[in-house]
């Protein structure tokens, strides 16, 4: 392959004619990472909850022509809240392309004012709970035309959706709670981050670093106080506290003894000393991350059993474009978390499978690029009479019951 083809930007025919039965399986865009600091730092993988304890998910991939032990940095869900975020972001700042995409949104009316939830951040999208709590002109949402045809969706109409909330066709989206028909709908994008351990030996995966974490206190190393003192700060914040350890506190104050000293470290005063955790980071001989988007998942899509092959066709596409530029704006920032910062090595490799062993090389996905190749499909779609996104909203009001109840500490 010359390395002129190899820079040849994906375009849209090259959507379209792989978006026909029969096309090309996946295009998929993977880059070489590594730590920021260099080959000798560790990163911080993401940690998962098993039962009481916090671990890393290792497994065993084909690496080099060998198995070899990994560790997933960030996950499929992850990197999809990456991509959803990116172009959230990219709405506020009014880029041109993705002000376009239609999106539906839940707003709660709060003390601070409306604050607004679109369908590419809840984790159901337009099926989540938020939604379906909601009221539209006064009545609740089921008693709504527009939504009843989001949820009447199936494999053979996925118009409704197409029109009003595509991110469920791209990320994916499930109708949970529906008691029959439910919607259902794999993600056609996935991404993930892995580190190939720097030890391959038995047993690398329970030998990992440590981290020690701690808290300095410039005022005093220790504060300790008296019942009805602590009590009395309790009473000065509790509108800032959340209820369960305004509770806690009141239940200390309530059974402490008369003369008790009791540590004021749960209000954050005082020091706390280091202390190890068992799930600190790792070193990794190499860094990969892979996005896959599955043109074979779009072709199972369908928009009406009367649609031309050309419609079919053409809303493929868009939601095609719609995935690459997802991974192009994901792409362009690498935050993943604390302790895990990443640079590139060498440039993403976007490869388009063409069947039978075949592929095709592009040039890496860009912002820029991947905005034109999406205008250019919402036209498409628009003329073949498919689709016409215009940034157009399917606008929800958040039950409030919701709202008042809601709480920032984590599920118990």
């Amino acid at each position: 392959m010359s390395q002129n083809e190899s820079q040849n930007t994906i375009t849209l025919a090259d959507l379209i004619d792989n978006l026909e039965l029969g096309g090309g399986s996946v295009i998929t865009s993977i880059t070489e990472l590594e730590p920021a600091a260099g080959p000798h730092a560790s990163v911080a993988p993401a940690k998962f909850v098993d039962g009481s304890k916090s671990v890393f998910a290792y497994e065993t991939r084909y690496i080099e022509d060998d198995a070899q032990k990994v560790v997933l940095i960030d996950s499929k869900q992850s990197e999809l809240n990456r991509a959803e975020a990116a172009i959230e972001q990219g709405c506020e700042y009014g880029d041109e392309a993705v002000v376009k995409i239609p999106r539906a949104v839940v707003t709660y009316q709060t003390e601070n004012g409306p604050v607004e939830y679109s369908d590419m951040e809840l984790s159901h999208r337009v099926f989540d709970g938020h939604f379906r709590a909601g009221h539209v002109d006064g009545k609740p949402i089921t008693e709504n035309d527009q939504y009843r045809a989001l949820r009447n969706c199936t494999p053979a109409d996925m118009s409704a959706l197409l029109n009003t909330a595509p991110a469920a066709l791209l990320f994916g989206a499930w109708d949970s709670t529906r008691k029959s028909n439910q919607v259902r709908l794999r993600s056609a994008l996935v991404g993930e981050i892995i580190g190939v351990l720097a030890d391959q030996d038995p047993g690398a995966e329970h030998r990992q670093a440590r981290r020690g974490g701690a808290r300095v206190d410039a005022v005093a190393a220790s504060v300790k106080l008296g019942a009805k003192e602590l009590n009395s700060l309790v009473d000065d914040q509790e509108a800032e506290l959340s209820a369960k350890n305004v509770a806690a506190r009141r239940k200390e104050v309530k059974t402490a003894k008369a003369d008790a000293r009791i540590s004021a470290s749960t209000l954050g005063l005082g020091s706390i000393p280091p202390s190890l955790e068992e799930t600190g980071a790792v070193a990794c001989r190499r860094i990969i991350r892979s996005w896959v988007l599955s043109l074979a998942t779009l072709r199972q899509l369908r928009f009406g059993q009367d649609e031309t092959k050309d419609k079919n066709i053409a809303a493929r596409a868009l939601l095609a474009a719609l995935g690459l530029n997802a991974i192009a704006r994901a792409e362009r920032e690498l935050y993943i978390r604390a302790n895990c910062d990443l640079i590139e090595s060498s440039a993403p490799v976007v490869t388009l499978d063409q069947r039978s062993g075949e592929k095709k090389t592009f040039a890496p996905l860009t912002v820029e690029h991947t905005d034109q190749l999406l205008l250019e499909a919402i036209e498409n779609a628009k003329k073949v009479g498919v689709a016409d996104w215009n940034g157009q909203t399917f606008n929800v009001d958040g039950n409030p019951i919701i709202i008042k109840n809601a709480t920032a500490e984590d599920a118990e």
